[in-house]
């Protein structure tokens, strides 16, 4: 068990090692990443002996790998200057089109719409709200 944990740990710290070293301007402080790698690696071990126990040590050192890989990519940052990528949705949402602007067709209205409530003079307005089946019966 002492020499499964010591793997992790040192994988841990190989794995923080070289995040740092690769991407400098994404992580935070190195310490922080340097700390981060190990302990989730040990945390991913333990977890791993404690759930195939004794005798898997390959498979408890993938995992470790594994925990400590995400939970040091939860630290990365976007890169500085990178363009990202989503956009202001104000700026790109196109501007409401008119009734005048021929999306209204005539007889929409009469399509099963009109007698079930929901067009009001050629407007269409939101149903009455109800609650969810979630709440259970009435």
């Amino acid at each position: 068990m002492i020499w499964e944990a010591l793997g992790s740990a040192s994988l841990g710290l190989a794995l923080a090692l070289i995040a740092s070293r690769r991407f400098p301007e994404r992580l935070p402080d190195r310490r922080l990443v340097l700390a981060t790698g190990p302990v989730a690696a040990l945390v991913g071990g333990l977890i791993s002996h404690t759930v195939f126990g004794a005798g898997h040590v390959p498979v408890a050192l993938c995992v470790a790998l594994g925990v400590s890989a995400a939970l040091l990519s939860l630290l990365l940052r976007d890169a500085p200057g990178r363009r990202q990528w989503r956009r202001d949705t104000l700026r790109t949402t196109p501007a409401p089109r008119s009734a005048e602007s021929g999306w209204w067709e005539p007889g929409f209205a009469e399509a099963g719409f009109a007698e079930s409530g929901l067009v009001e003079s050629g407007i269409r307005r939101r149903a009455p709200a109800r609650p969810s089946a979630s709440y259970g019966p009435r």
